[in-house]
């Protein structure tokens, strides 16, 4: 019977052999490959004195049982040794974390005119009133922020708006809306920031984010 033999590479290294078993394949196809290389082939490394064994699996998940099948079929040459079997992570583990998306865009927001983005976003320009501007993430403004911004639309209540010069007419974030402006109690508009402590909508300076964002510090 003919064996496709792509699935099971070995190769030699400084401590001994890497055996790399391919993660597509069906484990029966696997193990009689395995099995096959070592009866057929290789046979001026595979006797002699004892040789250590890394056993490489790719992205398969395997049960201590299928590690135990190949440990029985390694074992049967008496002089290998086996000293791991490892799998590593999956290439799309990676893809798991959510990705850091940063838009730039330029220009102006008009009366009546409404700009929406996905993720986090930093406008270089103006929001005249009656113009909106939303995002799913943070909002940062280079310009002057004189209409509506509403951040973390999706509900992410850990989001901030974030002006150059500060005076909108409503701020939103996540279900959070804003005081009037004229509470805030800030008497200079320039590079303030909004954000959400204990369910309210609070506005401050910009240089004090680090508070609320302490994992971001610069430490010099």
């Amino acid at each position: 019977m003919s064996v496709a033999k792509h699935h099971v590479m070995i190769k030699g290294i400084k401590d001994g052999l890497v055996f790399l078993l391919n993660d597509a394949c069906e484990w029966q196809d696997l193990l009689q490959e395995l099995q096959h290389k070592l009866e057929k082939t290789h046979q001026q490394i595979l006797t002699g004195p004892i040789i250590h064994v890394h056993v490489k699996l790719g992205s398969r998940d395997a049960t201590e049982e299928q590690k135990e099948e190949i440990r029985s079929v390694i074992r049967q040459k008496g002089n290998l040794l086996i000293q791991s079997i490892e799998s590593e992570p999956r290439k799309d583990a990676a893809a798991e974390e959510p990705a850091v998306s940063m838009t730039t865009l330029k220009g102006m927001i008009r009366s009546g005119q409404t700009l929406h983005n996905e993720g986090d976003l930093l406008y270089l320009g103006d929001v005249n009133p009656g113009g909106t501007i939303t995002s799913t993430g943070n909002i940062y403004i280079m310009g002057s922020l004189r209409g509506m911004a509403h951040a973390g639309v999706d509900g992410d209540d850990k989001a901030i708006i974030a002006a150059s010069h500060m005076r909108p007419t409503q701020l939103r974030i996540a279900g959070i809306i804003s005081r009037s402006p004229d509470e805030w109690g800030i008497e200079e508009a320039f590079m303030e920031f909004a954000y959400v402590k204990e369910g309210k909508m609070e506005i401050d300076k910009l240089h004090q984010l680090h508070r609320i964002w302490p994992e971001s510090n610069v430490k010099l």
